[in-house]
């Protein structure tokens, strides 16, 4: 992933061409969507999303030591990192244990093997009337909000859309597929059910209301595989396609693992601040490699990135669920806002519902109140709308580490 300077991007790859030989550059302009995929497969070709000035180059073994020196000797190419791979983050609840998993995903059989029964059922909390109204919209308090999200454009970055679910159908204003081979439609369940959090109806056909901004414009792009994994170039591709079209938030319930002490990577920090400054903010999932009490695991990447709101999963108790990330690191690496995270019920594909847990179904709650807020101060800038998201939140009694501001609250 090579970041450039916008206003000077030919400088900047003329000087990978000469001193690397990277593959002929491929531009992408704007909404285009067309091949993009197919694209950032090829071997042959270098990809350049032209908006955003990032691109994703390919070279050959034997001459990256020679594009990494080349990126530090020249002024208009600001960063140069690996491509890595990135994973969606839900972990299921015990009714629904899946027959299998990938990577960075954990299946409750593992975590009830890993946890006393009265630990697992201590993050159950009190017993949440929800006839109406899932447990998670009434502790941020969606139940008493008149707001809507109308009109505002939410994109959520995931495994794609049922396009066809009663809920959402008819609220989907575009959709686009980074994932090479497979359509925007949802063969996993993890995308349908975060836009389902975000954006779902007032008036779901079955059970209580789960969506927060039931009024919202939805932007669905598909950057994770049915498996639910992807690649850095694919969600660079979502970024670029989302500020084009004009989204005010963008939900990404993804991420990758990182170290203790590791920074953050400094492609998508840019990124979100060039997305800041079109008025679009950025949230993701902190992630799920935590075993509390006694291992508390840092923020993933990219939600460790200072200019995106990284996000903590609280349970039914309204405390830290389990498996949600805290922020061991600094520089960006701290948690700015949780939200509920465990036994969430959304859409699911084929028109149906389901629970599922994770960091992933705190980050969509996050969004939808962004759009909330977004609807009520249209010409609010981005980093207006972060701050009436954190000044506005519930205080609890947790570190800092765990929960940042403190617990969403819909305005």
């Amino acid at each position: 992933m090579v970041l450039l300077n916008p206003s000077n991007q030919e400088n900047g790859l003329n000087a990978l061409r000469s001193a690397a030989d990277i593959a002929p550059v491929e531009r992408v302009r704007g909404t285009e969507t067309g091949n993009v995929s197919e694209l950032l497969e090829r071997p042959d070709v270098s990809v350049l999303f032209e908006e955003l000035g990032a691109a994703v180059v390919e070279v050959r073994p034997e001459q990256r030591h020679a594009l990494v020196t080349a990126a530090e000797a020249e002024p208009s190419i600001i960063a140069a990192e690996p491509e890595r791979m990135v994973y969606a983050l839900p972990i299921t609840t015990p009714q629904q244990a899946p027959t299998e998993f990938f990577p960075a995903y954990r299946s409750d059989e593992d975590v009830v093997a890993r946890h006393t029964r009265a630990e697992v059922a201590a993050v159950q909390g009190p017993a949440w009337d929800e006839q109406q109204w899932t447990w998670g919209l009434q502790a941020i308090r969606a139940n008493l909000s008149s707001l809507t999200g109308r009109d505002v454009k939410i994109a959520v970055l995931d495994t794609g859309v049922d396009t066809d679910h009663p809920d959402l159908a008819g609220r989907i204003e575009a959709t686009a597929s980074f994932v090479p081979g497979e359509i925007v439609a949802d063969g996993h369940g993890h995308g349908t059910h975060c836009i389902g959090t975000a954006a779902g109806p007032a008036h779901p056909q079955q059970g209580p209301r789960y969506g927060v901004a039931c009024e919202a414009r939805i932007l669905a792009a598909k950057v994770l595989s049915n498996t639910g994994s992807g690649t850095d170039g694919q969600i660079l591709a979502g970024m670029a396609w989302a500020v084009a079209r004009g989204a005010r938030v963008i939900s990404m319930s993804l991420g990758g693992p990182v170290q203790p002490g590791e920074l953050f990577p400094q492609t998508y920090e840019k990124l979100a601040q060039r997305a800041l400054e079109r008025g679009t903010v950025i949230v993701a999932a902190a992630g799920n490699d935590s075993r509390r009490p006694p291992t508390i695991a840092p923020v993933g990447r990219p939600a460790n990135c200072p200019s995106i709101l990284a996000v903590a999963a609280i349970d039914k108790g309204l405390t830290p669920a389990f498996f949600s990330n805290g922020g061991i690191n600094g520089q960006g690496g701290e948690i700015n806002i949780a939200a509920p995270g465990w036994q969430v019920r959304s859409a699911a594909p084929g028109g149906g519902y389901q629970s599922m847990g994770g960091t992933s179904m705190a980050t969509p709650h996050v969004a939808g109140v962004l759009a909330l807020l977004a609807q009520a101060n249209p010409n609010a800038s981005a980093a207006d709308l972060v701050a009436s998201l954190k000044s506005g939140t519930f205080p609890l009694t947790q570190p800092l580490r765990d929960i940042g501001a403190g617990l969403l609250q819909a305005p």
